[in-house]
């Protein structure tokens, strides 16, 4: 059987030539088409995952870079305790720095500068701030200024309510000066509120240091001996305070006007309403600091004799606070030695003056 011969035409077989062509070109695009769909939705989650780490990156490296330069906390400060010898900053060429030196004079000069017979006449001895505050208020444990003006405002007992520094310092002017208030406003307040910022720059807010107030003291379960008292004054405190109590007033280029040591009672001294008054609040502060040049870490009193001491030196007449009836209007806040009544309790008003201090408030 013949076999037929079988024919192609060209046309044709180039036809699907360029049909496998357009097939394959195609194809291929669609593939580059998904590809570079593909590195858009990569790029894409990269872009999202960077947005949502470089924040991270950042603060990380912000905070390593904070630890790794240390600077002083505003909240904590440098200070922990107040050293022996605090030496005071120098006073900036400054309207504040200006402000804070005068401020010390009118701590270490008081007399001199708003004393009696001075135009303002705020005080009402001649005493120095200074002679409480040691050292113009820099000794430690003799309630220094270093610090307070982190401290404050705070809740005071006598006051029943929270009391700014301002007040706390007219307080002293009451009590302890023997005089008036003043307003915070004025250039005297201004003036010392700016030395004791100007001490307390490296101080902590909020926190107190280790120095300030007094020593720690126990009172002994017995009621203060003032006899004993005399005897320890006679040795340890007439000389420079003398036999009657009335100090050794100052000379000329020396606290002249005031005192070189105060009087411990007497028209000149603190009155009935000061924290000195209170026994207690007296026998640690002699404790740490008297006769003067002792440090709160090296006494030369025991407890028991700056006891009876303290009993000896308030046993003495001084003047009257006015009104000080007002004092503590929530008594349960009134101190066990408050020496002056009315007090919450059946305790007689010796046994407050000069204890034992067994009984609860």
């Amino acid at each position: 059987m013949a076999h037929k011969k079988m024919s192609f035409p060209c046309h044709a077989v180039f036809s699907d030539v360029r049909t496998m062509k357009q097939i394959h070109h195609d194809d291929q695009g669609v593939a580059d088409i998904k590809g570079v769909l593909r590195y858009v939705k990569i790029l894409a989650v990269l872009c999202v995952l960077l947005l949502i780490i470089l924040p991270i990156l950042l603060h990380f490296k912000i905070g390593n870079t904070e630890a790794k330069e240390p600077k002083e906390d505003i909240k904590t400060g440098s200070l922990t305790a107040i050293a022996a010898g605090f030496e005071i900053p120098p006073f900036d060429d400054t309207e504040e720095g200006k402000m804070a030196e005068y401020g010390h004079k009118l701590i270490t000069e008081t007399y001199a500068l708003i004393g009696p017979g001075t135009q303002k006449a705020i005080t009402g001895n001649k005493l120095a701030c200074s002679s409480c505050h040691l050292d113009g208020g820099t000794k430690s444990f003799a309630a220094p200024y270093i610090g307070l003006s982190g401290v404050f405002p705070i809740y005071i007992g006598r006051e029943d309510k929270i009391e700014s520094l301002e007040e706390r310092i007219n307080g002293c002017f009451e009590r302890s000066m023997n005089g008036k208030a003043i307003d915070v406003n004025s250039k005297e307040m201004r003036a010392i509120m700016s030395y004791i910022k100007h001490l307390s720059k490296d101080a902590p807010v909020g926190t107190r240091l280790k120095g300030q107030g007094f020593v720690d003291f126990k009172a002994p379960d017995r009621a203060a001996d003032i006899k004993k008292g005399a005897i320890i004054y006679k040795n340890t405190c007439a000389t420079c305070h003398g036999p009657d109590g009335g100090g050794l007033k100052g000379t000329k280029g020396n606290r002249e006007g005031g005192y070189v040591y105060p009087p411990l009672w007497g028209e000149d001294a603190y009155n009935d309403g000061a924290g000195m008054a209170r026994l207690l609040t007296a026998a640690r502060f002699i404790k740490g600091n008297m006769p003067l040049g002792v440090t709160h870490d090296a006494p030369l009193l025991s407890d028991e004799d700056a006891f009876d001491v303290a009993a000896y030196i308030n046993s003495h007449e001084r003047p009257v606070k006015a009104n000080r009836e007002l004092d503590y209007p929530n008594l349960a806040k009134k101190p066990v030695d408050c020496p002056y009544p009315p007090y919450q309790d059946e305790i007689s008003q010796e046994q407050h003056q000069l204890g034992p201090f067994t009984f609860k408030k």
